[in-house]
């Protein structure tokens, strides 16, 4: 990995886009805002969830309609942020802080997809389990502590 690392680091398209001031704005930008779409969109089903939030409202309305946006969210990050990674992708692949993100990362997203596809069924019975709140719980949190920990990779790691 290392090895493809280094050709990446020296790859003419991506030293090129990452060092344009117009691209690298436009990639964080883009990062940050689709995280927000994100963690705004995963957010507010998961306190429907938790019973924080839109009481009133149906839970499979509410998931239905904020978890389409979400996906886009996910595809928009991916991309920036793997365009992100190509203008420093040694640095990033040997920072521990970024591995640490990126696993936070998955398991977020793996929280994110069973809320996603379980949510209309849970919308559907007569009350949510304990069980299903912690669940919404721990996908909040691990949101919020992926937000915290992609903040602390340029200033632990001195990338980014």
């Amino acid at each position: 990995m290392l090895e493809l690392c280094h050709w990446i680091d020296n790859n003419k398209f991506f030293m090129a886009l990452n060092s344009s001031t117009f691209f690298s704005v436009v990639l964080e930008v883009s990062h940050y805002f689709s995280m927000m779409m994100i963690v705004g969109c995963m957010g507010m089903v998961d306190l429907r969830i938790l019973g924080l939030a839109g009481r009133k409202q149906n839970l499979t309305d509410v998931a239905e309609d904020l978890m389409p946006w979400m996906w886009i969210g996910v595809i928009v990050n991916a991309i920036s942020g793997i365009l992100m990674f190509c203008g420093e992708a040694t640095a990033y692949w040997l920072s521990g802080p970024f591995r640490i993100k990126m696993l936070l990362i998955i398991v977020a997203i793996i929280f994110g997809a069973a809320v996603n596809k379980n949510a209309p069924k849970w919308g559907r019975q007569p009350s949510i389990s304990a069980g299903v709140k912690l669940v919404a719980l721990i996908s909040m949190l691990l949101w919020i502590v992926t937000i915290l920990a992609g903040n602390e990779v340029p200033a632990i790691s001195g990338t980014g």
